[in-house]
């Protein structure tokens, strides 16, 4: 998917004013996304994204992922969006449904696995049973 296409989708699911709205509100969700899980699969994970989020995404990744909830990550996501009228909540979910939109369904799989089960929603899947 092009970069302007992955926007477009964001854009649209997040009801943002503009293309830079959706900018903003993307690499935000990806740069907390980074601190959550571990470098290497932030690098797997960009190689399936346009060039500049999945730039995003390694420039903020570290060694050893950090470890916390939906909740505070949908609070460290608040703290670098713009003030709008939508939660935080409605900003990840915009972003992460459209990266599942983008990142072929085993890698994704992999992905929502190694994450706590509250993260699956936000990217438009189950929560997975037996966790």
């Amino acid at each position: 998917m092009r970069y302007d296409e992955f926007l477009a989708r964001v854009r649209d699911r997040g009801e943002y004013a503009d293309q830079d709205e959706a900018a903003q509100t993307s690499r935000a969700v990806l740069e907390v996304l980074a601190e959550r899980i571990t470098a290497p699969e932030a690098r797997d994970l960009a190689a399936q994204l346009p060039a500049p989020l999945g730039g995003t995404l390694t420039a903020a990744s570290a060694d050893r992922a950090a470890s916390y909830g939906v909740e505070e990550f949908c609070l460290r996501v608040g703290e670098r969006t713009p003030a709008h009228a939508h939660s935080p909540q409605w900003d990840v979910n915009a972003v992460l449904t459209s990266v599942a939109d983008t990142v072929p369904a085993g890698e994704l799989n992999q992905l929502i696995g190694r994450l706590p089960a509250g993260y699956a929603v936000f990217f438009g899947r189950a929560a997975p049973t037996g966790r």
